[in-house]
């Protein structure tokens, strides 16, 4: 489906009001294989954006020196070129036609359209984007026999298909690539009560989905892995331990441990590991994220140089800081 709607926008996108389309993909435990949830299962897939022709985006961190926060703002500039034959493209109309037709000739610029100043905004973007794939949705052939609903959202697209009693949700993220590495700067919506439109958020979930599929090709049983992932996040639902949790637990075992083990008749032995290995991180208040300062990430995997030289970041910092919230997760666990 996002292949041939990405194909059909690129079609419609021919001036520079809105980014490039580039390379999109599956991220998320959905896309991944090992959604916990059996109903309401989202697939989600993220669309790299590229600077349209005469322009350049520049990443800026929000807040220098905080690398772990991953917050980052997008510079947008004009290329020097670009400029000047926009100049003399103006001059040249001034010269030949009148003012209302000039007016009518000069279409909207990206900086007019999804910019805030000089930087690009998730909101009017991800607005600009909803629009785009409801323009694309009628010449779709999945238009004669699904029924589309776009849902609200203001940092992604959203939208329900509906085929009778079958539904699919699917979620579109949009994000800016770190170089040519696997990391991206992503709309996708912040824990911060109040962020502006303007941050974009860093995501490693394009490398978290490449990791497992390079470990699933060396797993004996290529989805044992997924089954253990999938049945300890449902044991721990409703507790305060989130999925990304189990998720970082699993890789650094799985990056770590010989992946001859991760079969069925061990299948006791690797949900123990799973659960000591949390049980430790609890009681040293300590789990690493998995990318940063990483010194074992597999080669296949490309990270911004910023990220390989960046100090660890602890996933449990809060359970460091506040004596009650630790108290409380080792109840839980």
């Amino acid at each position: 489906l996002v292949n041939t709607l990405i194909l059909v926008a690129r079609q419609v996108l021919s001036d520079c009001s809105f980014p490039g389309l580039g390379p999109h993909f599956g991220i998320g435990s959905a896309m991944e294989g090992w959604s916990p949830y059996e109903e309401n299962i989202i697939y989600r897939v993220l669309v790299s954006l590229t600077p349209p022709s005469g322009h350049t985006f520049l990443p800026e961190l929000c807040n220098q020196g905080e690398m772990p926060e991953g917050k980052f703002r997008i510079r947008v500039e004009l290329e020097r070129a670009y400029v000047m034959e926009q100049l003399v493209e103006d001059m040249l109309c001034f010269l030949h036609h009148d003012e209302e037709e000039q007016r009518r000739n000069m279409g909207p610029s990206l900086l007019q359209t999804v910019c805030t100043g000089s930087y690009l905004d998730v909101q009017k973007t991800a607005r600009r984007f909803h629009q785009l794939v409801k323009t694309c949705w009628a010449v779709l052939p999945y238009s004669h026999r699904w029924q589309l609903t776009m849902l609200p959202c203001s940092c992604s697209c959203k939208f329900k298909m509906a085929k009778g009693e079958e539904k699919i949700l699917t979620e579109i993220m949009l994000g800016v690539q770190q170089g040519d590495s696997d990391i991206f700067m992503s709309s996708q919506a912040s824990e911060a009560l109040f962020t502006p439109s303007t941050t974009w958020t860093l995501s490693c979930a394009v490398a978290e989905a490449k990791f497992f599929e390079l470990t699933t090709r060396h797993v004996p049983d290529g989805s044992f892995h997924f089954r253990c992932l999938q049945l300890c996040t449902r044991i721990l639902v409703r507790t305060g331990f989130s999925k990304y949790i189990l998720k970082t637990v699993v890789m650094h075992l799985l990056n770590t441990t010989p992946l001859s083990g991760w079969c069925r008749t061990h299948f006791l032995e690797q949900l123990d590991d799973i659960m000591r290995y949390l049980c430790h991180c609890l009681e040293e208040k300590r789990l690493d994220h998995f990318f940063f300062g990483n010194e074992k990430i597999p080669e296949e995997i490309v990270l911004p140089p910023a990220l390989q030289r960046a100090e660890p970041c602890n996933l449990f910092q809060h359970l460091a800081q506040d004596p009650d919230a630790h108290k409380q997760a080792m109840r839980e666990f």
